[in-house]
Protein backbone atom coordinates (compact mmCIF):
# COMPACT_ATOMS: atom_id res chain seq x y z
CA UNK A 1 0.00 0.00 0.00
CA UNK A 2 1.23 3.65 -1.36
CA UNK A 3 -0.64 6.31 0.48
CA UNK A 4 0.41 10.30 0.77
CA UNK A 5 -0.95 12.44 3.08
CA UNK A 6 -0.89 15.94 1.75
CA UNK A 7 -2.59 19.19 2.92
CA UNK A 8 -5.67 20.38 0.78
CA UNK A 9 -5.59 24.48 1.81
CA UNK A 10 -1.83 26.79 2.70
CA UNK A 11 -0.09 24.04 5.02
CA UNK A 12 -0.71 23.73 8.83
CA UNK A 13 -3.80 21.52 8.10
CA UNK A 14 -2.95 19.00 10.89
CA UNK A 15 -1.01 16.47 8.84
CA UNK A 16 1.59 15.88 11.20
CA UNK A 17 -1.19 14.64 13.17
CA UNK A 18 -2.58 12.57 11.24
CA UNK A 19 0.65 10.89 9.75
CA UNK A 20 1.35 10.17 13.63
CA UNK A 21 -2.17 8.61 13.99
CA UNK A 22 -1.94 6.66 10.65
CA UNK A 23 1.81 5.91 10.74
CA UNK A 24 0.99 2.63 12.81
CA UNK A 25 -0.16 0.92 9.86
CA UNK A 26 2.64 1.44 7.73
CA UNK A 27 6.10 0.28 7.49
CA UNK A 28 7.88 2.99 6.27
CA UNK A 29 6.96 6.76 6.42
CA UNK A 30 8.51 9.38 3.79
CA UNK A 31 9.00 13.25 3.64
CA UNK A 32 9.53 13.95 -0.11
CA UNK A 33 9.89 17.64 -0.51
CA UNK A 34 10.74 21.13 1.43
CA UNK A 35 13.24 21.69 4.43
CA UNK A 36 12.88 23.39 7.88
CA UNK A 37 10.32 26.46 6.37
CA UNK A 38 7.68 24.20 8.28
CA UNK A 39 6.58 22.34 11.20
CA UNK A 40 4.37 19.63 11.95
CA UNK A 41 3.08 19.30 15.47
CA UNK A 42 2.24 16.18 17.27
CA UNK A 43 0.82 15.05 20.38
CA UNK A 44 0.80 11.73 21.60
CA UNK A 45 1.30 9.75 24.77
CA UNK A 46 4.67 10.75 25.26
CA UNK A 47 3.90 14.39 25.28
CA UNK A 48 3.99 17.63 22.54
CA UNK A 49 6.70 17.32 19.53
CA UNK A 50 7.77 19.97 16.84
CA UNK A 51 8.99 18.10 13.91
CA UNK A 52 10.49 20.69 11.20
CA UNK A 53 12.90 18.43 8.94
CA UNK A 54 12.11 14.84 10.76
CA UNK A 55 8.94 12.78 9.28
CA UNK A 56 5.92 12.50 11.86
CA UNK A 57 6.31 8.71 11.66
CA UNK A 58 9.93 8.76 14.01
CA UNK A 59 7.63 8.97 17.32
CA UNK A 60 7.04 5.41 16.60
CA UNK A 61 9.63 2.59 17.36
CA UNK A 62 8.83 0.16 14.67
CA UNK A 63 8.59 2.81 12.02
CA UNK A 64 11.50 3.17 9.15
CA UNK A 65 11.44 6.57 8.62
CA UNK A 66 13.09 8.52 4.98
CA UNK A 67 14.39 11.83 4.15
CA UNK A 68 14.19 11.40 0.42
CA UNK A 69 16.11 12.90 -2.64
CA UNK A 70 13.24 15.97 -3.11
CA UNK A 71 13.94 17.43 0.25
CA UNK A 72 16.68 20.15 1.35
CA UNK A 73 18.12 19.52 4.33
CA UNK A 74 19.60 22.38 7.45
CA UNK A 75 22.06 20.11 8.67
CA UNK A 76 22.12 22.21 12.18
CA UNK A 77 18.91 22.36 12.20
CA UNK A 78 18.57 18.74 11.79
CA UNK A 79 21.36 17.84 14.43
CA UNK A 80 19.32 20.40 16.59
CA UNK A 81 16.31 18.50 15.99
CA UNK A 82 17.28 14.39 16.54
CA UNK A 83 18.91 15.95 20.00
CA UNK A 84 15.88 17.91 21.02
CA UNK A 85 13.87 14.46 20.79
CA UNK A 86 16.83 12.30 22.25
CA UNK A 87 16.29 14.58 25.00
CA UNK A 88 12.30 12.99 25.49
CA UNK A 89 13.50 9.60 25.32
CA UNK A 90 12.70 8.97 21.37
CA UNK A 91 15.42 7.16 20.07
CA UNK A 92 16.92 7.65 16.45
CA UNK A 93 19.29 5.21 14.72
CA UNK A 94 19.78 4.25 10.85
CA UNK A 95 17.78 1.15 11.87
CA UNK A 96 14.82 3.61 11.46
CA UNK A 97 16.16 6.79 10.03
CA UNK A 98 17.37 7.06 6.31
CA UNK A 99 18.29 9.73 4.84
CA UNK A 100 18.93 10.04 0.88
CA UNK A 101 22.23 10.16 -0.43
CA UNK A 102 20.26 12.71 -3.67
CA UNK A 103 18.80 15.02 -0.73
CA UNK A 104 20.09 18.57 -1.11
CA UNK A 105 22.18 20.40 1.23
CA UNK A 106 20.72 23.42 3.16
CA UNK A 107 24.03 25.61 3.45
CA UNK A 108 24.51 28.71 5.89
CA UNK A 109 24.69 30.68 2.96
CA UNK A 110 21.37 30.09 1.72
CA UNK A 111 19.82 31.30 5.09
CA UNK A 112 21.58 34.46 5.03
CA UNK A 113 20.84 34.86 1.10
CA UNK A 114 17.08 34.91 2.22
CA UNK A 115 17.52 37.50 4.94
CA UNK A 116 19.29 39.57 2.60
CA UNK A 117 16.70 39.44 -0.37
CA UNK A 118 13.64 39.88 2.21
CA UNK A 119 15.52 42.86 3.44
CA UNK A 120 15.75 44.06 -0.28
CA UNK A 121 12.30 44.15 -0.79
CA UNK A 122 11.17 45.35 1.88
CA UNK A 123 7.29 46.11 1.80
CA UNK A 124 6.86 43.78 -1.08
CA UNK A 125 8.64 41.05 0.64
CA UNK A 126 7.44 37.06 0.31
CA UNK A 127 6.53 36.52 3.84
CA UNK A 128 9.65 34.18 3.63
CA UNK A 129 10.39 31.89 6.86
CA UNK A 130 14.10 33.10 6.34
CA UNK A 131 15.87 29.37 6.59
CA UNK A 132 17.03 29.48 3.28
CA UNK A 133 14.13 27.42 0.97
CA UNK A 134 14.02 29.76 -1.83
CA UNK A 135 18.00 30.10 -2.75
CA UNK A 136 18.71 26.51 -2.05
CA UNK A 137 16.42 25.07 -4.49
CA UNK A 138 17.18 27.72 -6.73
CA UNK A 139 20.84 26.73 -6.51
CA UNK A 140 19.88 22.93 -6.77
CA UNK A 141 18.14 23.67 -10.41
CA UNK A 142 21.39 25.96 -11.11
CA UNK A 143 23.35 22.73 -10.14
CA UNK A 144 25.30 24.47 -7.87
CA UNK A 145 24.35 22.69 -4.62
CA UNK A 146 26.04 19.88 -1.91
CA UNK A 147 24.09 16.69 -1.32
CA UNK A 148 24.26 14.22 1.39
CA UNK A 149 25.89 11.77 -0.78
CA UNK A 150 29.16 14.45 -0.96
CA UNK A 151 29.75 14.08 2.52
CA UNK A 152 31.44 11.19 1.61
CA UNK A 153 34.16 12.49 -0.23
CA UNK A 154 35.94 15.32 2.03
CA UNK A 155 38.63 16.23 -0.82
CA UNK A 156 36.13 16.72 -3.82
CA UNK A 157 34.20 18.04 -1.32
CA UNK A 158 36.24 21.18 -0.36
CA UNK A 159 36.97 21.68 -4.27
CA UNK A 160 33.14 21.74 -5.45
CA UNK A 161 32.44 24.08 -1.88
CA UNK A 162 34.72 26.60 -3.06
CA UNK A 163 33.95 26.82 -6.18
CA UNK A 164 30.27 27.39 -5.28
CA UNK A 165 31.10 30.11 -2.75
CA UNK A 166 33.46 31.82 -4.99
CA UNK A 167 29.68 31.88 -7.16
CA UNK A 168 28.15 32.65 -4.59
CA UNK A 169 29.93 35.62 -3.46
CA UNK A 170 29.10 37.34 -7.08
CA UNK A 171 25.57 38.02 -5.35
CA UNK A 172 26.21 37.92 -1.51
CA UNK A 173 29.21 40.47 -2.07
CA UNK A 174 29.16 42.22 -5.26
CA UNK A 175 25.05 42.15 -5.54
CA UNK A 176 23.94 42.96 -1.64
CA UNK A 177 27.28 44.48 -0.29
CA UNK A 178 27.75 41.76 2.66
CA UNK A 179 30.64 40.23 4.06
CA UNK A 180 31.80 37.81 1.82
CA UNK A 181 31.08 33.94 2.52
CA UNK A 182 34.32 31.93 4.18
CA UNK A 183 34.82 28.25 2.04
CA UNK A 184 36.84 27.20 4.91
CA UNK A 185 34.46 28.74 7.38
CA UNK A 186 31.27 26.60 5.13
CA UNK A 187 33.48 23.66 5.44
CA UNK A 188 34.28 23.05 9.39
CA UNK A 189 30.49 23.54 9.35
CA UNK A 190 30.36 20.42 7.07
CA UNK A 191 32.35 18.91 9.45
CA UNK A 192 30.64 19.49 12.42
CA UNK A 193 26.70 18.89 11.42
CA UNK A 194 27.46 16.56 8.42
CA UNK A 195 29.72 13.94 8.76
CA UNK A 196 28.36 12.73 11.99
CA UNK A 197 25.29 12.07 10.09
CA UNK A 198 27.04 9.79 7.22
CA UNK A 199 25.69 6.53 9.13
CA UNK A 200 21.90 7.85 8.21
CA UNK A 201 23.12 8.37 4.46
CA UNK A 202 21.31 5.54 1.87
CA UNK A 203 20.39 4.99 -1.77
CA UNK A 204 17.15 6.00 -0.78
CA UNK A 205 16.07 4.68 -4.25
CA UNK A 206 17.09 1.15 -3.84
CA UNK A 207 16.00 0.82 -0.37
CA UNK A 208 12.34 2.03 -1.26
CA UNK A 209 12.51 -0.07 -4.15
CA UNK A 210 13.33 -3.24 -2.71
CA UNK A 211 10.63 -2.65 0.35
CA UNK A 212 7.68 -2.03 -2.01
CA UNK A 213 8.93 -4.88 -3.93
CA UNK A 214 8.64 -6.80 -0.69
CA UNK A 215 5.07 -6.06 0.40
CA UNK A 216 6.12 -3.28 2.44
CA UNK A 217 3.74 -0.37 2.96
CA UNK A 218 4.56 3.39 2.21
CA UNK A 219 3.44 6.62 3.73
CA UNK A 220 4.43 9.43 1.64
CA UNK A 221 4.20 12.89 4.11
CA UNK A 222 4.40 16.24 2.48
CA UNK A 223 5.05 19.41 3.67
CA UNK A 224 2.95 22.67 3.36
CA UNK A 225 -0.45 22.49 1.07
CA UNK A 226 -1.58 22.44 -2.80
CA UNK A 227 -2.10 26.51 -2.56
CA UNK A 228 1.76 26.61 -1.50
CA UNK A 229 2.98 24.28 -4.70
CA UNK A 230 5.45 25.77 -6.82
CA UNK A 231 3.49 25.42 -9.91
CA UNK A 232 -0.20 25.16 -9.06
CA UNK A 233 -0.09 27.10 -5.49
CA UNK A 234 -0.94 31.17 -5.04
CA UNK A 235 2.16 32.10 -7.07
CA UNK A 236 4.82 34.22 -5.86
CA UNK A 237 3.43 33.48 -2.60
CA UNK A 238 4.23 29.70 -2.62
CA UNK A 239 7.08 27.11 -1.56
CA UNK A 240 9.62 26.37 -4.27
CA UNK A 241 9.13 22.74 -4.00
CA UNK A 242 5.99 20.76 -5.25
CA UNK A 243 3.43 19.98 -2.73
CA UNK A 244 1.46 17.75 -4.13
CA UNK A 245 0.31 14.05 -3.89
CA UNK A 246 1.75 12.94 -7.92
CA UNK A 247 4.95 14.79 -6.67
CA UNK A 248 5.54 11.75 -3.94
CA UNK A 249 6.78 8.86 -5.53
CA UNK A 250 9.80 11.54 -7.64
CA UNK A 251 10.55 13.36 -4.25
CA UNK A 252 11.07 9.77 -2.52
CA UNK A 253 13.46 8.17 -4.85
CA UNK A 254 10.86 5.80 -6.59
CA UNK A 255 9.45 8.08 -9.50
CA UNK A 256 8.01 5.09 -11.08
CA UNK A 257 5.61 3.54 -8.40
CA UNK A 258 2.34 4.47 -8.52
CA UNK A 259 -0.17 5.66 -5.35
CA UNK A 260 -3.17 3.57 -4.14
CA UNK A 261 -4.73 6.46 -2.25
CA UNK A 262 -4.30 9.86 -1.14
CA UNK A 263 -5.27 11.38 2.13
CA UNK A 264 -6.12 15.16 1.81
CA UNK A 265 -6.02 17.18 5.27
CA UNK A 266 -7.85 20.30 5.41
CA UNK A 267 -9.03 22.19 8.55
CA UNK A 268 -12.75 22.68 9.41
CA UNK A 269 -11.83 26.42 9.09
CA UNK A 270 -9.10 27.69 7.11
CA UNK A 271 -5.55 29.52 8.54
CA UNK A 272 -2.14 30.87 6.40
CA UNK A 273 0.55 31.38 7.15
CA UNK A 274 3.08 34.43 5.21
CA UNK A 275 1.97 36.38 2.43
CA UNK A 276 -0.46 36.47 -0.28
CA UNK A 277 -3.84 36.35 -1.01
CA UNK A 278 -6.40 34.54 1.48
CA UNK A 279 -9.80 35.50 0.54
CA UNK A 280 -11.68 34.38 3.31
CA UNK A 281 -9.47 36.29 6.18
CA UNK A 282 -11.16 37.10 9.33
CA UNK A 283 -9.65 40.87 10.68
CA UNK A 284 -9.92 42.23 13.92
CA UNK A 285 -11.63 40.65 17.18
CA UNK A 286 -13.28 38.12 15.29
CA UNK A 287 -9.52 36.77 13.85
CA UNK A 288 -8.20 36.99 17.46
CA UNK A 289 -10.98 34.94 18.77
CA UNK A 290 -10.84 31.88 16.58
CA UNK A 291 -6.79 32.14 16.42
CA UNK A 292 -6.59 31.68 20.05
CA UNK A 293 -9.04 28.81 20.30
CA UNK A 294 -7.09 27.10 17.65
CA UNK A 295 -3.76 27.87 19.44
CA UNK A 296 -2.77 29.41 15.39
CA UNK A 297 1.05 30.14 15.84
CA UNK A 298 3.17 29.02 13.07
CA UNK A 299 5.09 25.54 14.46
CA UNK A 300 8.18 26.75 12.46
CA UNK A 301 7.89 30.24 12.82
CA UNK A 302 5.72 30.86 16.07
CA UNK A 303 3.79 33.58 13.48
CA UNK A 304 0.73 34.38 14.31
CA UNK A 305 -1.33 32.65 11.41
CA UNK A 306 -3.70 34.25 9.49
CA UNK A 307 -7.52 32.90 10.28
CA UNK A 308 -10.50 32.94 8.54
CA UNK A 309 -14.13 30.53 7.61
CA UNK A 310 -13.73 27.42 5.86
CA UNK A 311 -13.13 28.06 2.33
CA UNK A 312 -15.14 25.80 -0.22
CA UNK A 313 -13.50 27.08 -3.22
CA UNK A 314 -10.33 26.76 -2.17
CA UNK A 315 -10.99 23.62 -0.95
CA UNK A 316 -12.48 22.15 -4.04
CA UNK A 317 -9.73 23.36 -6.10
CA UNK A 318 -6.85 21.72 -3.29
CA UNK A 319 -8.84 18.63 -3.81
CA UNK A 320 -8.51 18.37 -7.36
CA UNK A 321 -5.34 19.07 -7.89
CA UNK A 322 -4.12 16.47 -4.93
CA UNK A 323 -6.61 13.87 -6.55
CA UNK A 324 -7.73 12.90 -3.04
CA UNK A 325 -9.37 10.01 -2.62
CA UNK A 326 -10.03 10.48 1.14
CA UNK A 327 -10.17 13.40 3.79
CA UNK A 328 -9.41 14.11 7.18
CA UNK A 329 -10.80 16.75 8.67
CA UNK A 330 -8.89 18.29 11.89
CA UNK A 331 -9.87 20.80 14.39
CA UNK A 332 -13.84 20.59 14.09
CA UNK A 333 -14.02 20.94 18.22
CA UNK A 334 -12.34 24.70 17.80
CA UNK A 335 -15.29 25.74 16.29
CA UNK A 336 -17.94 24.87 19.30
CA UNK A 337 -17.82 28.61 20.71
CA UNK A 338 -19.47 29.62 17.59
CA UNK A 339 -23.31 30.50 17.43
CA UNK A 340 -23.14 30.24 13.53
CA UNK A 341 -20.30 29.40 11.58
CA UNK A 342 -19.13 31.11 8.67
CA UNK A 343 -18.13 29.30 5.33
CA UNK A 344 -16.94 31.11 2.02
CA UNK A 345 -19.28 29.22 -0.72
CA UNK A 346 -18.11 31.52 -3.76
CA UNK A 347 -16.20 34.48 -4.56
CA UNK A 348 -17.12 37.78 -5.80
CA UNK A 349 -14.90 39.05 -8.45
CA UNK A 350 -15.80 42.32 -10.05
CA UNK A 351 -19.60 42.28 -9.37
CA UNK A 352 -19.69 38.79 -10.61
CA UNK A 353 -20.32 35.70 -8.10
CA UNK A 354 -17.19 32.32 -9.54
CA UNK A 355 -17.28 28.96 -7.77
CA UNK A 356 -13.65 28.66 -9.22
CA UNK A 357 -10.49 29.09 -7.53
CA UNK A 358 -8.57 32.06 -10.06
CA UNK A 359 -4.63 32.89 -10.48
CA UNK A 360 -2.99 36.12 -9.83
CA UNK A 361 -4.53 39.27 -10.14
CA UNK A 362 -7.90 37.71 -10.15
CA UNK A 363 -7.07 35.79 -6.78
CA UNK A 364 -5.99 39.25 -5.33
CA UNK A 365 -9.04 40.85 -6.59
CA UNK A 366 -11.59 38.34 -4.80
CA UNK A 367 -13.66 38.62 -1.99
CA UNK A 368 -15.43 35.96 -0.24
CA UNK A 369 -19.36 35.10 -0.12
CA UNK A 370 -20.75 33.72 2.80
CA UNK A 371 -22.98 31.44 4.32
CA UNK A 372 -23.80 30.72 7.47
CA UNK A 373 -24.31 27.29 9.48
CA UNK A 374 -25.92 26.70 12.82
CA UNK A 375 -22.92 26.39 15.63
CA UNK A 376 -23.88 23.52 18.33
CA UNK A 377 -21.84 25.09 21.39
CA UNK A 378 -20.99 21.82 23.39
CA UNK A 379 -17.63 19.91 23.70
CA UNK A 380 -17.12 17.11 21.18
CA UNK A 381 -13.73 15.80 22.24
CA UNK A 382 -14.80 13.51 23.79
CA UNK A 383 -17.41 12.00 20.31
CA UNK A 384 -15.74 9.15 19.30
CA UNK A 385 -18.17 7.98 16.34
CA UNK A 386 -20.24 10.16 13.60
CA UNK A 387 -23.38 9.60 15.54
CA UNK A 388 -22.22 11.14 19.08
CA UNK A 389 -21.90 14.75 17.48
CA UNK A 390 -24.27 17.30 17.79
CA UNK A 391 -26.46 17.26 14.65
CA UNK A 392 -25.57 20.84 14.08
CA UNK A 393 -21.89 19.30 14.19
CA UNK A 394 -22.98 16.42 12.10
CA UNK A 395 -24.56 18.92 9.18
CA UNK A 396 -21.55 21.04 9.53
CA UNK A 397 -19.61 17.82 8.32
CA UNK A 398 -21.97 16.80 5.47
CA UNK A 399 -22.02 20.07 4.29
CA UNK A 400 -18.55 20.38 3.54
CA UNK A 401 -18.38 16.83 2.25
CA UNK A 402 -20.97 18.02 -0.35
CA UNK A 403 -19.36 21.18 -1.60
CA UNK A 404 -16.12 20.02 -2.15
CA UNK A 405 -17.22 16.99 -3.62
CA UNK A 406 -14.96 14.83 -1.29
CA UNK A 407 -15.47 11.37 1.12
CA UNK A 408 -14.30 12.55 4.70
CA UNK A 409 -13.19 9.71 6.19
CA UNK A 410 -11.67 10.68 9.20
CA UNK A 411 -12.94 13.50 11.54
CA UNK A 412 -10.38 15.05 14.10
CA UNK A 413 -12.02 16.61 17.44
CA UNK A 414 -9.17 17.40 19.61
CA UNK A 415 -4.68 17.34 19.31
CA UNK A 416 -4.23 14.04 21.18
CA UNK A 417 -3.99 10.81 19.74
CA UNK A 418 -7.08 9.44 20.14
CA UNK A 419 -9.39 12.19 19.78
CA UNK A 420 -10.72 11.37 16.49
CA UNK A 421 -12.73 8.66 14.46
CA UNK A 422 -13.56 7.49 11.16
CA UNK A 423 -16.57 7.78 9.62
Amino acid sequence: MLTAVVGINWGDEGKGRMVDLLSSRYDIVVRYQGGNNAGHTVVNDRGKFILNLLPSGILRDETVNVMGPGMVIDLQHLTGEIASLREKGIEITPRHLVISDRATICMPYHKLMDVLEEQRLGGKAYGSTRRGIAPVYADKYMKKTLRMGDLFHPESLKERLRDIVEWKNLTVKNGYGDEAVDPEAMYAWLEKYGFPLRDYVRDTTKFLSEAVEGGKSVMFEAQLGALRDIDFGIYPYTSSSSTIAAYAPIGSGIPAKKLDNIVGIMKAYSSCVGAGPFTCEFFGPEAERLREAGGEYGAATGRPRRVGGFDVVASRYGCLVQGATDIALTKLDVLSYLDKIPVCVRYELRGEEIDYFPTGEDLEAARPVYEYLPGWHSDISGCRSFGELPKAAQDYVKFIAQATGTNIKYVSVGAGRDEYFEM
